[in-house]
This record gives structure tokens, sequence and C-alpha cells, in this order.
């Protein structure tokens, strides 16, 4: 697998990802207790590798402007 920067060193496979996104949700329990569909859905996508955490931010921020 080819290094890919946008995810940085401890988050190249989606096994990875996964296990970042549990961190950061157990150190910052609303992002898992008051997640929406729509953020689980982003969430999803991220550990997929077809979002870096600041577009899934950026998207939740955005959605979160416009409701």
């Amino acid at each position: 697998m080819a290094y890919d920067c946008k995810f940085g060193p401890m988050a190249q496979t989606p096994a990875q990802r996964a296990w970042v996104l549990e961190q950061m949700q157990d150190v910052i329990p609303t992002l898992k207790t008051k997640a929406t569909a729509y953020a689980r859905q982003l969430y999803a996508q991220y550990v997929a590798g077809e979002l870096n955490w600041p577009q899934v931010r950026q998207a939740i921020d955005a959605a979160t402007k416009l409701a």
C-alpha cells in the first residue's frame, strides 16, 4: 500500500482509521453520542478512505450551520 499523506502515518488502512475514530470518540464522547445519521455516514466515508478528517469536520460544520 502506498503512503497517503492526507491520513497521516497512523491511519493508512481502514482498520487504522476505524481505530483513530474510536480513539477520538473515547476522548470526545459527543462525537458518538450526538452523531446524526449524516455524521455516521461521514464517519464511514472516513474509515473507507473517501474523506480525511478535516473534510468530515467541514461537512458536519456546514450541515450544522444550515440547520
